[in-house]
């Protein structure tokens, strides 16, 4: 298949599961939109286009080049939107409406990584507080940044911090 296009990169046309794993996240957005414009899929195109405006946005605004960890807080921040879009329809007797809000979580959750369990999480914190030596809500700041860095997009960091914040109180 001769490669059309702008020149912009190699032509991933064909991208396999060996292919991805070494494409960055937004590469492999930007491809999946391509392939979904193929399958002529609107509904995959749209939500992966939205998403795509949003990791650019924020280039934009912070002035960067985002890394595969900070399109995961954007996407995680979609997310956590559409779930509240979500909750907000129902609440409003919209329930196609939540429907279609939970349709794009379930589409946007397929980027994400893999989920940590109860358990690993547990022993992450309590591997964390013990290597910064953490003993009271002060040390809370170095705890979370140290355990956001390794679990951007695999916990949800609200319950982390619940987590840490009893962990460090009590």
């Amino acid at each position: 298949m001769p490669r059309s296009g702008n020149g912009s990169g190699p032509d991933t046309s064909a991208s396999t599961d060996s292919d991805s794993a070494d494409m960055s996240l937004k590469e492999r957005l930007s491809q999946d939109v391509k392939d979904a414009m193929r399958a002529r899929d609107k509904g995959r195109v749209s939500v992966l286009r939205m998403t795509l405006a949003a990791i650019k946005q924020r280039e934009i605004d912070e002035r960067i080049e985002l890394d595969d960890n900070q399109t995961l807080s954007v996407i995680e921040k979609m997310i956590k939107q559409r779930h509240e879009s979500a909750r907000l329809y129902r609440e409003g007797q919209r329930p196609e409406l939540a429907e279609a809000e939970e349709a794009e979580v379930l589409l946007l959750e397929a980027y994400l990584p893999e989920r940590l369990s109860e358990s690993d999480l547990e022993a992450l914190i309590d591997q964390v507080i013990e290597a910064t030596g953490a003993s009271s809500m002060k040390d809370m700041g170095s705890v979370m940044g140290r355990i956001k860095g390794e679990a951007q997009g695999r916990a949800d960091m609200a319950d982390v911090s619940a987590k840490v914040k009893a962990r460090l109180a009590g």
